[in-house]
């Protein structure tokens, strides 16, 4: 490309990004922003995390579900920033725990304990309730918020079972240790496009990407 190519084209990008909104992922998990770039990579919004800003106190997450979690967080966000901010909080609950690690799943055992130690710890509690296994599923709650409003919430779920141990080498977080029967393999032995189509993040954001594209030129507009 010549030097007159690359001008034009750089100009042409800047009058394009006047009309493109920019949407904030409220997150500084590279994991998550990775994998939520991937599922609204259509959305006619520029998507950006909070790595692209001043660092910003995360607020007190002390909602009891994972819906008044996301919600909160967008509208911290979304007021420290001054821009759209989507958040969304998410975690693993187990039946044969009552729920638990629930709203803690980030921080189960202990906010420096490692996947492997928090699967570890899983398997203690489930033992000393005498369950070799137990139904479980992920949750996802989204919410997409301008300053205080909220202008979108869903939430995502995807049912299964955890495994007798971890297996796998993909994905992230609890993947390992969550069996999906349909797949036959944990989350964490398949794809990325196959977890993406039947997780509880691909199908909170698959409704969100419905929603932007819905009300892409509202959003300009205002």
């Amino acid at each position: 490309m010549t030097p007159r190519a690359v001008d034009l084209w750089v100009a042409a990008r800047g009058q394009l990004l006047q009309w493109v909104v920019r949407l904030v992922l409220a997150t500084t998990n590279l994991n998550k922003v990775r994998e939520i770039r991937s599922m609204l990579r259509d959305a006619p919004y520029e998507l950006v995390g909070l790595d692209r800003f001043p660092p910003i106190p995360p607020p007190h997450e002390d909602g009891r579900t994972f819906a008044e979690n996301a919600r909160l967080k967008a509208r911290a966000y979304a007021a420290a920033i001054g821009e759209l901010v989507v958040a969304e909080d998410s975690g693993l609950e187990i039946d044969a725990l009552d729920g638990a690690p629930g709203v803690e799943s980030a921080r189960y055992g202990g906010a420096d304990a490692t996947y492997p130690r928090k699967f570890a710890l899983i398997e203690d509690a489930m033992r000393a309730r005498g369950a070799a296994t137990s139904t479980a599923r992920f949750v996802c709650a989204l919410a997409l918020a301008r300053g205080r409003e909220i202008l979108f919430e869903t939430r995502g779920t995807v049912e299964g079972t955890i495994a007798p141990q971890p297996k796998g080498d993909g994905g992230f977080g609890y993947d390992p240790i969550f069996f999906y029967p349909p797949y036959g393999r944990t989350l964490a032995e398949v794809s990325a496009e196959e977890k993406a189509a039947v997780s509880h993040r691909g199908k909170a954001f698959a409704d969100l990407r419905r929603f932007l594209r819905d009300t892409a030129t509202h959003m300009i507009d205002d």
